[in-house]
């Protein structure tokens, strides 16, 4: 008999997708032995105020480069399809539907774990999915209910601190991928 496969789901605006990013993907696979991690891309997050300053199609072409050369990283369009917002709890009902037997987890930060009370049909998420907190020094209170690992290992990266037009982490080399920098560049995203 086959073992059980092991998938986690890791949704943002990826606007744009950083180091940060790739290095908890990274860490999810590693310490849980994970199959792949699925970056899903949203149209539309419910959770932020202003737009993207990418576009969709941008953001999915950034995330393709930056997980070409990563074992176990994919991207899909789920979010990015669906009209929005793009709630968490569909796309985690759509996932379980495709695979049953899939063991899933979805990858978030504290801020998100502190949150998700008032996210849409939390119920649907708590029972479908093994949440994975990725914290620097707060310890994730567990909620009644919910399967939570609190995982350590957040990178310094900031999607907003690379948006800015101005000031020393703009287009930090060291926070994007090569390929995904030169990109950007060349498409003249976030000037």
């Amino acid at each position: 008999m086959n073992a059980r496969a092991r998938k986690a789901l890791f949704g943002g605006t990826f606007d744009p997708v950083h180091e940060g990013h790739l290095h908890i993907a990274r860490m999810a696979r590693e310490q849980l032995s994970l199959d792949s991690v699925i970056f899903l891309p949203c149209w539309i997050s419910p959770h932020k105020i202003t737009p993207s300053s990418a576009s969709i199609i941008d953001r999915l072409n950034m995330l393709e480069i930056a997980t070409e050369d990563q074992n176990g990283m994919l991207v899909s369009d789920f979010d990015a399809l669906q009209a929005a917002p793009a709630y968490s709890y569909r796309t985690v009902e759509h996932f379980t539907a495709l695979e049953p037997e899939t063991e899933w987890f979805w990858i978030m930060g504290y801020d998100q774990w502190e949150a998700l009370p008032r996210w849409q049909n939390p119920e649907i998420l708590a029972k479908s999915v093994i949440f994975l907190v990725f914290t620097r020094d707060q310890a994730p209170v567990p909620r009644e209910g919910y399967r939570m690992k609190a995982l350590q290992g957040i990178h310094p990266a900031s999607s907003s601190a690379l948006r800015e037009r101005q000031g020393p982490d703009h287009l930090r080399a060291d926070w994007l991928h090569p390929k995904v920098l030169a990109w950007i560049e060349q498409q003249g995203i976030y000037r």
